[in-house]
């Protein structure tokens, strides 16, 4: 193990805790559950958030590794972005000594058009060349939408073979929703990772009634959508193997995230994810 590594929160998952609690309450709820690092995300970073980003980073020994950043601003998007905001952005991560930038995802509308997907990928890797003149990295994050082929090629690996400073946050359940092994993704991308997010797959629990079973379309639509997003060590994947391999392909940061907590509050959720990387022996990487 390296101490370089660590596992740290994805901010998502705590999104209505920041907006009930604020931001400084939530990272002293992260403290008192024993975690150190955070990638930032679905926070607004106005200069008050940004304020007690920095003050509850500096009380309570929380990195912030990462934030996040849309590469290019959408048509009804009133947040920043790296193309109308890059000067604000990359003073953020100065203020919170923080080095590494990620994009969620490229715009919906674009994806299925090879030409437009083509030119965001050079887009996106001129900004990673550009942020890298102030110290800072540019990483893209999957779903399971990368796994479309064009022209037989995975999108995911068009961006990887098109570029070179530009690189990637892999999410070990989107690529498995996409239809590809996590592992096998993580030696395939050796390198061009930075940050992983640890976010384990379930199959939940089928409930139909008689309605449904009468209703073909109903009973598909419920048969085609069990899929949860599960606490670590509650899922299908082997986590061990995938830190294993991030760890061998150069990830710096893991951070634990679960979209939809399925009702539970997000801290307990934190809580079991934590206990069990304890129980397979990663207790001092958190």
């Amino acid at each position: 193990m390296t101490k370089q590594s660590k596992i740290g929160v994805q901010m998502f998952n705590l999104k209505q805790k920041v907006a009930e609690l604020g931001v400084y309450a939530t990272f002293e709820k992260l403290h008192e559950l024993g975690f150190k690092s955070v990638e930032v995300s679905q926070i607004a970073m106005t200069s008050e958030n940004v304020a007690q980003l920095k003050k509850a980073s500096e009380d309570f020994g929380i990195q912030i590794a990462s934030v996040s950043a849309p590469l290019n601003k959408g048509a009804n998007d009133p947040g920043e972005s790296l193309d109308t905001h890059f000067e604000k952005i990359v003073e953020d991560c100065k203020q919170l000594d923080c080095k590494y930038i990620r994009i969620g995802m490229m715009p919906l509308a674009i994806m299925g058009h090879k030409d437009q997907v083509m030119q965001y990928i050079a887009e996106a890797e001129a900004m990673a060349n550009r942020l890298a003149e102030h110290g800072l990295e540019l990483y893209y994050h999957n779903h399971h939408v990368e796994f479309e082929k064009y022209d037989g090629e995975y999108l995911i690996d068009m961006m990887r073979n098109h570029t070179t400073k530009l690189g990637f946050e892999l999410d070990v359940h989107w690529i498995q929703r996409g239809g590809e092994n996590p592992v096998a993704v993580i030696n395939r991308f050796k390198g061009r990772i930075g940050l992983l997010h640890l976010k384990d797959y379930r199959i939940g629990r089928l409930e139909v009634g008689e309605d449904d079973l009468k209703d073909m379309s109903k009973f598909m639509q419920k048969f085609t959508n069990i899929i949860q997003f599960a606490e670590l060590g509650q899922g299908s994947l082997d986590i061990p193997a995938i830190i294993d391999a991030g760890l061998e392909s150069g990830v710096k940061h893991f951070f634990i995230e679960q979209d939809d907590t399925n009702g539970r509050d997000p801290f307990d959720c934190l809580q079991d994810s934590k206990q069990y990387l304890v129980s397979q022996g990663y207790g001092d990487w958190i």
